[in-house]
C-alpha cells in the first residue's frame, strides 16, 4: 500500500515538474490524432474545456480585487511621483492596446479561417437537462454566485472544498492586521489558480480535438496569422518604448537593451515577470545606471500594474476570435475591449498563464464565447513568453523615463557603453 502511494506521489511530482508548455504541446499532438479518429463525434470533448474556463472566469473578479487591494496597501509612493507613474503606466497600456487593435484590424488574422458560432443554450421551456449540462450549470461562475442561489448546493460545495484545501497551507499563519488578512486571501486565490492551470492542457486537448474533428485543420491557418500579428504588434510596442527612452531619458536605447539582456532572457525563459523582478532591478541599477529610486518605482512598483504585453494580447485575442466566428465588433465594442483590457491587465498577476483568467473578463464584456480561449492555448505557451518579455521591457521603459534626461553621477557605477 505504501509503495502504491509513493509511486502515485512520484508520478504526480514528475507531472508537476514538467513545464506547462511541454504538457500543452503534448496535448496538442494527442488531440490532433484524437480529433481525426473521432471526426464529428469529437464534439462531446468540448465539455472539459467549458468547465475549466468557467472556473477560470469565476476566479477573475476576486483575483483582480485582491491583487489591486494588495498592491495599493503594500506600495509606498509619494503623491507627485504616484501621479507621474500612473500617467506613464496608463499611456503605455493604452498605446499597447491601440497598437494591438490596429494590427488586428489591418491584418484580420481571424478571417483566414471561419468557425461556426456555438449554438445558443436551450430555452428555459425545455424540461430535459442532460447530466453533463447539469454538471456545467453547477460549476461556479463566480465565487459568491452559488451563495445567493439556494438551489445550487453543488456550487457551494465546490467553493467550500476549494477554499478548505487551499487554506490548509496557510492555517498556521498569524493574522495581526488587515494587510495580513489580504495577503492570505491573495495566496489562497493564487493557489486555486495554480490548480486550474495544472489541468489547462486537458482543456486544450478537448477543444482542439473537437475543432479538428468537426472543422478540420483550416482554423489553424488563422492561428498562424494570429501569431504573426501579435509578434508584429509586440515589435511595434518595443519601438514605442525605445523611442520614448531616446526622447525623454538620458539613457541610450541600445545601451538599455544591452544592459537588460539578462532580465529579458529570464523573463522569456521563466514566463514570469515576478520571478524576473530582482534581476530587472539589478540590471537597471548596476548595468544601465538608473537611479535606485527610479528603478524601484518602475521595476518593483510598476511591475504590479504595468502589463502592456498582456493588455495588447487580450485585446487582439478578442478581436481575433470575433473575426474567426464572423462576428463584427463595433467601435463602441472595441472601446469596451480597451477599457476592460486595461482593468484586466492590472489584475494579471506576474505568474505564467494568469492572463488567461483575466481574458475571460474581456471576452464576456463584448459577448464572445469564452470556450474559444482554449483554442488560443495552442500558441499561448509561446506568446505568453513574448508578452512577458514586453511586460518587463515596459517596466524598464518606465524606470528610464522616471530617471529623466539628466544622467546620474554615481561613483563605482557606470552605464553600459
Amino acid at each position: 500500500m505504501a509503495t502504491t502511494t509513493s509511486e502515485s506521489k512520484s508520478w504526480l511530482s514528475r507531472f508537476n515538474a514538467t513545464p506547462l508548455y511541454v504538457r500543452i504541446l503534448s496535448a496538442m499532438m494527442l488531440r490532433l490524432v484524437t480529433g481525426l479518429l473521432l471526426g464529428e463525434h469529437a464534439s462531446f470533448l468540448e465539455v472539459p474545456s467549458r468547465v475549466i474556463l468557467q472556473l477560470l472566469a469565476a476566479l477573475a473578479p476576486p483575483l483582480i480585487l485582491i491583487a489591486v487591494v494588495h498592491v495599493l496597501m503594500t506600495t509606498q509612493i509619494s503623491g507627485r511621483t504616484a501621479g507621474r507613474l500612473a500617467g506613464l503606466l496608463l499611456l503605455n497600456t493604452t498605446v499597447a492596446i491601440a497598437i494591438g487593435l490596429t494590427v488586428a484590424n489591418v491584418m484580420k488574422p481571424g478571417t483566414w479561417s471561419k468557425l461556426e458560432r456555438p449554438e445558443a443554450p436551450a430555452s428555459k421551456e425545455s424540461t430535459t437537462v442532460s447530466p453533463v449540462d447539469l454538471l456545467i450549470q453547477n460549476v461556479p461562475k463566480s465565487i459568491l454566485g452559488p451563495l445567493s442561489d439556494k438551489q445550487n448546493i453543488i456550487g457551494v460545495i465546490f467553493i467550500a472544498v476549494a477554499f478548505g484545501i487551499a487554506l490548509r497551507g496557510v492555517k498556521s499563519k498569524p493574522v495581526n492586521n488587515v494587510q495580513d488578512f489580504v495577503e492570505i486571501g491573495y495566496q489562497v486565490v493564487l493557489t486555486m489558480l495554480h490548480w486550474i492551470i495544472q489541468v489547462v492542457p486537458i482543456g486544450v486537448f478537448a477543444i482542439v480535438a473537437k475543432v479538428v474533428g468537426t472543422e478540420g485543420f483550416s482554423p489553424f491557418k488563422a492561428m498562424g496569422a494570429f501569431v504573426l500579428a501579435v509578434l508584429i504588434a509586440l515589435s511595434l510596442q518595443t519601438g514605442w518604448y525605445l523611442l520614448r527612452i531616446r526622447l525623454f531619458s538620458w539613457a541610450r536605447p541600445m545601451d538599455v537593451l544591452r544592459g537588460m539582456r539578462d532580465a529579458l532572457a529570464m523573463a522569456f525563459s521563466t514566463d514570469s515577470s515576478t520571478a524576473t523582478m530582482p534581476v530587472t532591478y539589478e540590471c537597471l541599477t548596476q548595468k544601465v545606471g538608473i537611479r535606485e529610486q527610479s528603478a524601484s518605482m518602475g521595476a518593483l512598483v510598476g511591475a504590479n500594474f504595468n502589463n502592456d504585453g498582456t493588455a495588447l494580447y487580450e485585446a487582439m485575442s478578442a478581436l481575433f476570435v470575433a473575426q474567426l466566428l464572423g462576428q463584427h465588433l463595433t467601435i463602441t465594442q472595441q472601446l469596451i475591449v480597451v477599457v476592460t483590457s486595461i482593468i484586466a491587465s492590472v489584475g494579471a498577476a506576474g505568474i505564467p498563464e494568469a492572463g488567461l483568467v483575466t481574458m475571460t473578463l474581456v471576452f464576456t464584456a463584448v459577448g464572445l464565447p469564452v470556450e474559444y480561449i482554449a483554442l488560443l492555448l495552442t500558441v499561448d505557451w509561446f506568446l505568453d513568453r513574448c508578452r512577458t518579455t514586453i511586460n518587463v521591457l515596459g517596466d524598464v521603459n518606465v524606470s528610464c523615463l522616471l530617471d529623466g534626461k539628466i544622467k546620474p553621477v554615481v561613483i563605482g557605477v557606470s552605464a553600459t557603453s
